[in-house]
């Protein structure tokens, strides 16, 4: 089967087919590369004058060119794109997170008051038992905070945006048919 010059396709194993080329980015000659180079030019790189570039395809996902309904318009060549990403909080839709907490129920057995050079609060410096508990030892179910906000959370570090993955071997056909247009 013989394929079109610039026909891209994927292979299972790691080397260019005899007439093709990996896709990788590579500067070709265009003395020795002319039928490729009038199909490319220099969209992928090279000076246009000795040399053109093949497309890059290592770590990258081909799309169409063209802009489809409601997305952007992709011209040919143009790489974007990242594998992470680091999300701020700008990015992030408005929303509103719920705090609870829980108050003291049940109190304690009332305190002794401590002597007057070392007093503390919740006791009275009078002597004998006093009216006020200290400490509380159950806690009662759990109140929500109406105004209460949260602080930010998160170490502001990348993370993983890209799809599940399988690399193979995207080759170009430097040799081939010449494609003729319609």
């Amino acid at each position: 089967m013989e394929v079109f010059i610039g026909t891209i396709q994927p292979f299972a194993f790691s080397f260019a087919p005899r007439n093709w080329a990996l896709c990788n980015g590579q500067i070709m000659s265009i003395a020795q590369n002319t039928a490729m180079f009038s199909l490319l030019g220099t969209t992928y790189g090279g000076n246009g004058q000795s040399t053109f570039g093949l497309p890059d395809l290592q770590g990258r996902m081909p799309i169409g060119m063209g802009q489809g309904p409601g997305l952007p318009d992709y011209t040919i060549g143009e790489a974007s794109g990242s594998p992470s990403t680091v999300l701020t909080s700008n990015q992030m839709p408005s929303h509103t997170h719920a705090v609870q907490v829980q108050v003291g129920g049940a109190s304690s057995n009332p305190a002794v008051a401590p002597s007057a050079t070392n007093q503390f609060l919740g006791a009275s410096n009078s002597s004998g038992p006093l009216a006020a508990a200290i400490w509380s030892d159950e806690l009662s179910s759990p109140i929500n905070m109406g105004g209460a906000q949260a602080g930010l959370a998160g170490g502001g570090q990348p993370m993983d945006i890209m799809n599940p993955y399988l690399a193979l071997n995207f080759s170009i056909a430097i040799l081939g048919l010449f494609p003729s247009r319609n």
